[in-house]
């Protein structure tokens, strides 16, 4: 897509007066730039995060739409909010990152769940991986009048996950119109394509959404379970896992939980499965664990630390992103790798 970008832009507020950073930063003022772009940061970044699926892509994404809106800034004529406009430049900068790369798959999208523990599951290095978002980078309530989706609701990993599936343009659609409040007629110019041709993605990204999220949100459930309940589940599945006590794990898990953890393949369905898989791996043959308790994607989850000799640091290990149901946990995504802390604040090691 062309990196020249129309002042043209609609979208869900209109600019006031103008504001002197913005006269300051069309004459090429970068601090004044730096001024106006601040407090939107946090919010472009979701977007960008909710269109790819990976913390990392979001924050280069991000970082090429900023420049792309700095370099065509003189152009900017205000009629619609700087808000809005970048948001466009956020979006045509995503969507060009979706045509370069595949989507982003969780484990349970390349095949059917593994019916004992598999030992010695190594990574999957060729599968572009989706990723776990911080819960300090969320805001709270929809981004826009007409929004249908909370802020929350739209990181929770079932709908991040659903969106991959979706053509760019599908994905870009559903996210400006149900989460930032856009209209159709906004978002055709912004994808520079016909009003028509948005509700069309938008009824065939709905059917796709609709089959793959589950009807409650995570948002609704937390809401419905006491947050003493919340927090003792995590301090459970916590305390489980480090005093390798499977009665205590499997009391806290539903009948048809599942457990993945991307970059590994295979992943476990239902009580019995997910049982042997915790039995005789992370209970038995991992080491020695640590948690902290963290948020990822509006959702209850455990930052896990491992050794596995008897001496030295607890080494960062993976995000286990929890999906609550009934009081239970239905599922747990761990995503593995260290990498994944550092968006978190967390550090790389416990003494």
């Amino acid at each position: 897509m062309s990196e020249v970008f129309s002042a043209r832009t609609a979208g869900p507020t209109a600019t006031g007066a103008e504001d002197p950073d913005l006269a300051r930063a069309r004459d090429g003022d970068d601090a004044a730039f730096t001024r106006l772009v601040q407090p939107l940061r946090r919010e472009l970044h979701a977007h960008c995060y909710r269109m790819l699926g990976s913390t990392h892509d979001a924050d280069d994404a991000l970082q090429d739409a900023l420049l792309r809106a700095w370099r065509g800034l003189a152009r900017f004529e205000g009629r619609s909010s700087l808000r809005s406009w970048l948001y466009t430049v956020a979006t045509r900068t995503c969507l060009d990152t979706v045509e370069t790369r595949g989507r982003r798959a969780l484990p349970v999208d390349l095949g059917p769940s593994s019916d004992r523990a598999v030992i010695g599951d190594t990574p999957l290095t060729d599968v572009a991986w989706l990723g776990p978002y911080p819960d300090a980078g969320l805001g709270d309530g929809p981004a826009g009048p007409g929004a249908h989706y909370e802020q929350r609701e739209a990181v929770e990993l079932a709908f991040v996950a659903a969106l991959q599936h979706l053509p760019g343009n599908q994905r870009a659609a559903l996210l400006l119109f149900e989460v930032l409040g856009f209209s159709a007629a906004e978002i055709a110019t912004t994808m520079n394509t016909s009003t028509t041709s948005v509700n069309s993605a938008l009824a065939r990204a709905r059917r796709v959404v609709a089959e793959k999220v589950p009807p409650a949100t995570q948002q609704r459930t937390l809401r419905q379970i006491d947050d003493a309940r919340v927090r003792e589940i995590v301090t459970g599945y916590s305390a489980a896992l480090e005093r390798g006590d499977a009665d205590a794990l499997v009391a806290l898990l539903t009948e048809d939980v599942t457990w993945s953890m991307p970059p590994l393949a295979h992943w476990y369905r239902g009580i019995e499965a997910v049982t042997d898989f915790a039995v005789r791996i992370p209970l038995t043959i991992c080491g020695n664990w640590r948690h902290l308790p963290t948020g990822a994607n509006g959702q209850p989850a455990v930052a896990s630390y491992l050794r596995h000799d008897g001496s030295g640091p607890h080494l960062a290990w993976s995000i286990d992103v929890l999906t609550l149901r009934g009081g239970r946990i239905a599922e747990v995504t761990s995503f593995i790798g260290p990498g994944h802390f550092v968006p978190f604040g967390l550090p790389a090691s416990l003494s």
